[in-house]
């Protein structure tokens, strides 16, 4: 199974897919696709990196986790992630960030406001891991 991610048609917010053969890539992968439905990072070189650690918890809750800190960075640091970088660590999740200012990139659609619970899914599938998030704009 390759890596990927896509958004998909919603009625006013916005739906992304990702999937990658393990967990952790999945979870990279959800982070671009949430970034890449507001903004066009095409070209912008990384200016900083961050690290973060979310706690152990069931899969589902690690990808909201995830996908809200990537919603409140971009609130109130002004900050989005341009790689993500993802391993387990004591049944959570290890994350770098490699950054960029959203002042440097160009927004291309409804800036995020929250996770939706409706329709989440996260799970391992035949060939590895996917999942779908809907986002609140």
């Amino acid at each position: 199974m390759d890596r990927g991610h896509r958004a998909v048609p919603h009625t006013a917010d916005v739906r992304v897919e990702a999937w990658a053969p393990d967990r952790e890539g999945c979870l990279a992968e959800a982070v671009a696709a949430l970034v890449e439905t507001f903004a066009d990072t095409t070209g912008a070189p990384p200016r900083g990196e961050t690290t973060l650690e979310l706690p152990a918890g069931d899969d589902t809750d690690l990808l909201v986790g995830l996908l809200d800190e990537v919603i409140f960075r971009l609130e109130t640091e002004g900050t989005l992630p341009l790689v993500t970088e993802a391993q387990a660590a004591d049944g959570g999740l290890r994350v770098r960030w490699r950054t960029v200012d959203a002042d440097a990139v160009e927004l291309v659609g409804a800036v995020p406001k929250a996770v939706s619970l409706h329709g989440l899914r996260f799970a391992r599938d035949g060939a590895g891991w996917s999942c779908a998030v809907t986002v609140d704009v």
